[in-house]
């Protein structure tokens, strides 16, 4: 029988056995796991994009409404 993966937990880089035991995986724990979610949540963590394409994709959502009188 073949060895389990073992990945690092993101949060502490605990070895963490990558199985159906491991209900918090990539994570070694739950604390571990609202951590991370507590970083993405204050902006901590972001994925990067360029502010001129994201200028682009939402620059039609941003017209002011035509007012007539």
């Amino acid at each position: 029988m073949s060895q389990p993966m073992t990945v690092q937990c993101p949060t502490c880089d605990t070895p963490v056995e990558w199985s159906a035991a491991s209900t918090s995986r990539p994570f070694c724990s739950e604390r571990c796991k609202l951590i991370d979610l507590g970083a993405w949540a204050s902006e901590e963590h972001a994925i990067p994009v360029s502010p001129d394409a994201e200028d682009e994709m939402f620059s039609g959502d941003l017209e002011a409404p035509h007012r007539g009188h």
